[in-house]
């Protein structure tokens, strides 16, 4: 078992809250506290930004040449590698993921973006403008600022890099706020990347509450951006604090509702039954892209579901600590509820439960929910418009590709969308038609690191993660204006 680390870590150092104040993280799995984490407020908030401001201004990290952050953020990456057992471990206690998925999935993301922004520095060009003989104009990209960012719950570690890599890679100085239910590993990725070489100030780390460290990270007069994932209620409150202090930008994503649309003509239903449980139940459904509505035509309805039920029996619900293990706990006892609320509502309106519908592993002291599939679903139904945000998919019937395109858009929420068929006019009309960020085409996929990554509606607003794209929100262009004589 690692020591972990719990306090912030401001100016390259370490430290308690302001106030001495602590709160407790616990592993979802039983139910039992892990550690006690420094409950960083304003003022903690407050040094922190002081901080990335005096490093930001003195130009130790910003005015370096973008080949030289290059090799500093490829050495934090090695790092991070070096660690990758210890790291995919706080992960998996704090947040209950399955060991495997930290192991395999979010800790080798996690260096693959902090290797590729890494390899991005030294590559994005500025540009001149088409003047006459008499002018020069030059467009230079320049780091922002400072950066803050709040993190959510689901991805810790992966989310993180998400932000800090592109933030970090253009030159700024960050602000972290992870979630108060998974804050281990963040503290001790900015300690490695002190270890790195990246200097004191470049990237703080705050622990805390949402509604003190959150909130005054999103009101701070001093923070250029702040970029957020999570609810989308609380990504409303960020651009109220916006409003409310420095008109600082704001890049937002939130939630979604995602429709998985399967056509008559699918091939190979028992393939399309495995991305469908896969986009349904992996992070135990905790995952803003979850394909929680599967939008399926009548005629193959009953043989898909029949296949989706043989494959949702592969899905263990057990230890995340075992390999075996592919669900795992609910991330806290209030959100158990609140899933388990949504199964209970899902029957109250109608719906058949076809498998799962129950609480598993009770004796264990944590959090478990049986992955569960609803037949007989309306798309009126909460269960079919609400952000469950657990391991439940609701079946929704259609007869038509067009009726099919509209129950996927009628939805508040447009993150990610998947569509199965053969047809390959079908397969691009409907993902031309579909108003999310993400369209995948026969099988389960957010892209890639090389990919945007954002949503339409009320999943998305201000930037994108991912891709070149996400130096937009951490940059500004600014133009130089030659007169030539």
């Amino acid at each position: 078992m690692p020591a972990f680390r719990t306090d912030a870590f401001i100016d390259g150092a370490f430290q308690p809250a302001a106030s001495g104040e602590r709160f407790a993280t616990e592993n979802p799995a039983t139910g039992r506290a892990l550690a006690e984490i420094a409950a960083g407020d304003a003022d903690d908030i407050d040094g922190a930004v002081r901080a990335a401001r005096r490093a930001f201004d003195d130009g130790r990290w910003s005015r370096l040449a973008p080949a030289e952050r290059k090799l500093t953020l490829l050495r934090f990456a090695d790092l991070l590698e070096a660690n990758l057992e210890e790291l995919a471990l706080l992960d998996s206690l704090e947040a209950g993921k399955p060991i495997t998925d930290c192991r395999e999935t979010d800790l080798p993301e996690t260096i693959k973006t902090f290797r590729w922004y890494a390899e991005a520095a030294d590559k994005l060009y500025d540009s001149i403008a088409p003047t006459g003989q008499d002018a020069l104009g030059l467009i230079v990209r320049e780091p922002i600022g400072v950066v803050g960012a709040v993190l959510p719950w689901n991805f810790p570690i992966m989310m993180a890099a998400w932000k800090a890599a592109p933030a970090l890679a253009a030159g700024n100085s960050m602000v972290i706020k992870p979630a108060e239910l998974t804050s281990l590993s963040t503290i001790r990725m900015a300690e490695l990347a002190a270890e790195a070489g990246i200097p004191d100030g470049v990237l703080n780390v705050v622990p805390g509450l949402g509604e003190t460290a959150g909130q005054a990270l999103g009101r701070h007069m001093d923070v250029d951006v702040l970029s957020f994932t999570g609810s989308t209620e609380v990504g409303r409150l960020f651009l109220r604090y916006s409003s409310e202090s420095n008109l600082k930008r704001i890049v937002l994503e939130c939630g979604g509702k995602s429709p998985q649309i399967v056509m008559a003509d699918a091939s190979d239903l028992d393939s399309v039954a495995e991305q469908v449980v896969i986009a349904g139940f992996a992070n135990m459904g905790e995952n803003c892209t979850c394909g929680s509505r599967l939008i399926v035509h009548r005629d193959v309805r009953d043989a898909l579901l029949d296949r989706v039920v043989a494959k949702t029996a592969e899905w263990i619900v057990g230890d995340p600590q075992d390999s075996a293990t592919r669900i795992g706990p609910m991330i806290e006892r209030p959100h158990l509820d609140k899933v388990m609320g949504y199964i209970e509502l899902g029957r109250e309106e109608g719906a058949r439960v076809v498998t799962g519908g129950n609480r598993a592993l009770p004796e264990s002291g944590g959090y478990f929910v049986a992955p569960t599939v609803f037949d007989d679903v309306r798309n009126d139904m909460r269960i079919a418009r609400e952000e469950i945000f657990g391991p439940i998919i609701s079946t929704i019937p259609f007869d038509s590709p067009e009726e099919a395109i509209e129950l996927a858009n009628a939805t508040s929420y447009g993150l990610h969308a998947s569509i199965y068929t053969r047809d390959v006019d079908t397969a691009i009309k409907t993902a031309r038609a579909i108003r999310a960020g993400t369209v995948s085409i026969n099988g389960y996929s957010e892209g890639d690191i090389t990919t945007p990554f954002g949503g339409y509606k009320e999943s998305g607003f201000g930037g994108r993660d991912k891709g070149l794209e996400a130096f937009d929100q951490y940059t500004e262009k600014k133009t130089i204006w030659f007169t030539v004589g």
